[in-house]
């Protein structure tokens, strides 16, 4: 496939395969379950979630080991990515394509994406933000590297790869009618559940 931005180009190929086989462990899925609890605790039961850049699946596994009856969807660019995806099978669709492509057919309870807005082209995040409200009937959540100010951190070696921000900020001046229901921190030293270090963010819709 082509790309508009080489961002995606990035984590479609092969550093796309390496993170997604790097991130694939039962403690880090016990983790993320401790965070969606917390959110889940906040929304109450959700009948369909979608998310923007799934990866491997985590974060909708954990959705699922918490609510076996929400109907998952994903949004993937990685081919082997979207591949485990299949293999276990909880997804009801999955959108092999950037998300930056993705076209909003219909609505969803939640709307979320987490860890992937730091990896887009900054030029670019309005359409994200566009996509994720589009795609949500009631919920969106927002998880990623917070800071106040737009900032390029170097990742793994590589520049023009990860970009802090106030990405929920952004998003809320962009949606005024977008309230803040709930937000936290999940610190990399947590004794029991560490993810790393990234702030969430839960928005509702009118």
């Amino acid at each position: 496939m082509e790309y508009k931005t080489e961002q995606e180009s990035f984590w479609a190929g092969e550093f796309g395969d390496a993170y997604s086989q790097r991130n694939n462990n039962d403690d880090l899925l016990k983790n993320k379950m401790a965070l969606f609890s917390k959110i889940l605790g906040r929304t109450g039961k959700l009948d369909s979630v979608i998310e923007f850049g799934s990866n491997i699946g985590l974060n909708l596994r954990s959705l699922a080991n918490l609510d076996a009856s929400m109907a998952l969807s994903a949004v993937e660019i990685n081919a082997f990515a979207k591949a485990e995806l299949e293999k276990w099978g909880g997804c009801t669709e999955i959108f092999h394509q950037s998300a930056l492509d993705f076209s909003v057919g219909k609505h969803y309870e939640l709307s979320m994406i987490l860890g992937v807005l730091i990896h887009i082209n900054p030029d670019e995040l309005p359409k994200m933000y566009e996509k994720l409200y589009e795609s949500s009937s009631r919920w969106v959540l927002i998880a990623e590297s917070y800071n106040p100010t737009p900032v390029m951190v170097k990742y793994r070696g590589n520049d023009g790869k990860y970009f802090k921000r106030d990405f929920a900020g952004e998003m809320m001046a962009k949606y005024p009618e977008l309230t803040l229901a709930d937000y936290g921190f999940v610190y990399h030293g947590d004794p029991e559940f560490p993810l790393d270090d990234i702030t969430w963010f839960l928005l509702k819709k009118p």
